[in-house]
């Protein structure tokens, strides 16, 4: 598959970050899509369109080294506090059943 893009093939971008530009350059005949199964009717037939749940905006205090934790780990800290609310909220659900 010389000339496709494969995770080893990639490794042009630093810290994991996506390189946007290389992407936006590649052709749909460069990609490689073999490890993506085809769709056939049966799924279209029954798949639906589910949006994300909306988000509330609110402001809360974070222990500063909690916050540099999160945020070491890159962009998307806030999403990541929500994962982890989200996990604990649903650890404490099945808890109490």
């Amino acid at each position: 598959m010389k000339g496709k893009l494969t995770p080893s093939a990639s490794t042009n971008h630093k810290n994991g970050a996506t390189n946007f530009k290389r992407l936006r350059a590649l052709r749909d005949a460069d990609i490689d899509f073999s490890d993506i199964p085809k769709l056939g009717k049966s799924f279209w037939k029954s798949a639906r369109l589910v949006l994300p749940e909306p988000k509330d905006r609110l402001t809360i205090r974070v222990d500063h080294d909690v916050v540099e934790w999160l945020k070491k780990h890159g962009p998307g800290y806030q999403t990541r506090i929500n994962a982890i609310l989200r996990s604990y909220m649903e650890a404490q659900s099945s808890a109490s059943r």
